[in-house]
């Protein structure tokens, strides 16, 4: 699956591992072949979605900043 409008960069396929759920924003987890990858969304879009653990989804970004620090 892949969304070709956007930069092959910006996405990684995954299945989501856990959800966090909050009154108003939700944490999901997306376990993927790059890593996991972690989001904020609304609660309402994850059930209007469907979305739980093990469903397959499409991480995908778009940044203007990133910010780098060494440690």
């Amino acid at each position: 699956m892949s969304i070709h409008a956007l930069n092959a960069r910006n996405q990684y396929a995954g299945t989501i591992r856990d959800v966090v759920f909050g009154d108003v924003l939700s944490e999901i987890e997306v376990e993927t072949a790059s890593g996991v990858v972690s989001s904020v969304v609304s609660t309402r879009s994850i059930n209007e979605l469907g979305l739980h653990v093990g469903s397959k989804v499409l991480a995908t970004f778009k940044a203007t900043e990133v910010f780098l620090a060494v440690i």
